[in-house]
């Protein structure tokens, strides 16, 4: 474990303590704590750049799409990551983005469908959505080799090159826990980094696995493979290691932050896969991402 690691993860471990104060002072109070440590911190995340990741919120979709958004809206989030459309189109889900005035900035489309037949389709929904970026949101476990990650690396340069071709971003990938395992004696995210066009290939960090999988400290991973990570998901750890409201658990996101700029990081999105109350998951988030300084 080298020294940046350490300071990333002693950080969260030493906060880990006093998880629970933390957590009863809510987001403001934390984001307080944060600021108020380093009075020169002056870098803060562009407005345009805090999103929320639509799985957060699917319960309330399924429910009301449009108004949703519209409270997404209110509370000041700029942009969404589209995942999961409960039965609209992405024409219809274009429309409701332009009413509530949010952007779509990418889709997570299905591994099988990106190295499928169904490419082409999924790419120009990419392009209906006014999106960037189609982003594979996990690999199938019998893939969760060095052979496996390599083949899927083999295909993620293929499906990359065609969504260049169609005019967008790089394809994506959003990695969970296992995908930072050491396997056979490689770990199977570095396979990934070291076998994938930079050009065609890029990715979509969820922090909170990056930390909880042990392998993979964002703050390295932003110098040592600059501009391969054009957005985030943003999700906190609470004391126990479950997944907290942004703001309310033990990761040092001033420090992760640091080094997002040579990461080439553009959108922050929030995420939480389980929240007891997404509208509140959602305000929460945005209030400690909004008046963070790193």
């Amino acid at each position: 474990m080298n020294g940046t690691r350490r300071a990333f993860l002693g950080k969260a471990l030493g906060v880990a303590a006093a998880g629970v104060a933390l957590t009863a002072a809510g987001p403001v109070a934390h984001a307080a704590e944060a600021n108020g440590t380093a009075a020169q911190r002056r870098r803060r995340i562009p407005r345009s750049g805090i999103g929320m990741h639509l799985y957060t919120m699917r319960s309330a979709l399924a429910a009301d799409f449009k108004g949703t958004l519209a409270r997404l809206e209110e509370i000041g989030y700029a942009t969404v990551g589209v995942s999961g459309r409960h039965g609209n189109s992405a024409a219809a889900i274009r429309s409701m983005l332009d009413e509530t005035h949010l952007r779509a900035v990418l889709e997570h489309v299905d591994y099988n469908t990106v190295r499928g037949s169904g490419l082409p389709q999924a790419l120009d929904d990419i392009r209906t959505l006014g999106a960037r970026w189609i982003v594979v949101p996990s690999l199938p476990a019998a893939m969760h080799t060095p052979t496996g990650f390599r083949e899927a690396a083999r295909e993620f340069n293929k499906a990359g090159l065609a969504a260049r071709e169609a005019g967008l971003g790089p394809l994506l990938f959003h990695n969970h826990g296992a995908d930072h395992q050491v396997v056979d004696g490689e770990n199977l995210y570095d396979i990934l980094l070291r076998e994938t066009d930079p050009h065609l290939v890029g990715f979509e960090l969820d922090v909170y696995w990056a930390a909880k999988g042990g392998g993979s400290d964002p703050q390295d991973l932003f110098v040592e493979h600059r501009r391969r990570f054009p957005v985030l998901h943003v999700k906190d750890m609470a004391a126990d290691g479950s997944i907290a409201d942004v703001g309310s658990g033990v990761l040092d996101f001033a420090a992760m932050f640091d080094t997002a700029h040579s990461g080439g990081v553009k959108q922050w999105l929030v995420e939480h896969d389980a929240p007891a109350d997404p509208f509140a998951t959602a305000q929460n988030s945005y209030t400690y991402l909004a008046n963070l300084r790193y």
